[in-house]
């Protein structure tokens, strides 16, 4: 399943009753609703084109058209992907040789699923933030700390000021101290971490610009940030430790970082060369240890 129709799957018994019938018909026959006008949708459903619009923006799509578009291009990707390509869960007493293949094959789906899911539109909003942005705040827990320090470790190099915190009072504590040209960058899978989200309400509340970075469907996190954006959902199992969620996020902060540097091309290539440098030159000094 595309991970537009498995967020409209989960989400369905969240829906008022009227945002049910549509997304159950959608689930019924998505390749037939690309093909469909909002009236003739609505009609079906017994609903009005206006709930239709309020549907997909609450789904984080512009409107019914770009909707169609998402949708259509998930079931183009689907339907030349293998049909055994669903991501797999650790089994007691694989062979090496199978746990490989198959954390090759959930890392591929994740990258493949993550990238369908994409606003070019929010990434360059994104990349343009953080980009002119004064400060930078990272915020995440648990598994997501270690993708904020993967993107700290990046912006670091290119002579970004930012910080990133797991310790859940350091980041409220930064975050206070943010104002207006700052941006506050949020990082949670589930999109419902209560520390994430508490972090990213006291950076609105103190002027800055948020972004967050979650699974793809109705969170919390999503909702409160100025731009989302959004990693594959259809990891499922509590057995793998978040392996494919993990890549799927890195992902995005890859695209970021060399969105940003191919933008500030002359400003942050010279930094990110004299880093690489001077790492070199100081680790050779002390005789190659680190």
């Amino acid at each position: 399943m595309s991970p537009i129709l498995h967020a409209l799957e989960h989400e369905s018994p969240k829906l008022s009753q009227m945002e049910r019938k549509l997304a159950e018909r959608i689930l019924s026959s998505p390749s037939e609703i690309v093909h469909m006008g909002i009236t003739e949708l609505a009609e079906q459903c017994g609903i009005s084109p206006a709930t239709v619009t309020r549907f997909c923006k609450a789904f984080h799509f512009k409107g019914f058209p770009d909707f169609k578009v998402k949708l259509a291009s998930e079931i183009a990707h689907s339907d030349g992907a293998p049909q055994d390509g669903s991501y797999q869960d650790i089994v007691a007493g694989n062979p090496l040789s199978v746990i490989v293949e198959a954390m090759q094959a959930n890392h591929l789906a994740s990258i493949r699923d993550t990238t369908s899911l994409l606003d070019i539109d929010r990434l360059q909003a994104a990349v343009d933030l953080l980009c002119r942005a004064r400060r930078v705040d990272l915020y995440g827990m648990a598994t997501s700390s270690i993708v904020a320090q993967d993107f700290y470790q990046k912006l670091i190099r290119i002579g970004v000021n930012c910080t990133a915190f797991a310790d859940s009072h350091m980041q409220i504590t930064s975050a206070s101290t943010l104002s207006a040209g700052d941006v506050a960058f949020a990082i949670s899978y589930s999109g419902e971490t209560p520390e994430t989200i508490d972090a990213l309400t006291c950076a609105g509340a103190s002027g800055a610009s948020t972004i967050a970075l979650t699974s793809y469907g109705s969170s919390r996190l999503a909702t409160l940030a100025d731009i989302p954006l959004f990693s594959s959902s259809l990891e499922q199992g509590m057995r793998r430790g978040d392996m494919a969620s993990r890549i799927a996020q890195l992902h995005i902060i890859d695209i970021l970082f060399t969105g940003m540097v191919s933008t500030r091309f002359g400003d942050f290539i010279p930094k990110l060369e004299q880093s690489y440098l001077n790492v070199q030159h100081y680790r050779h000094k002390r005789g190659g240890q680190s």
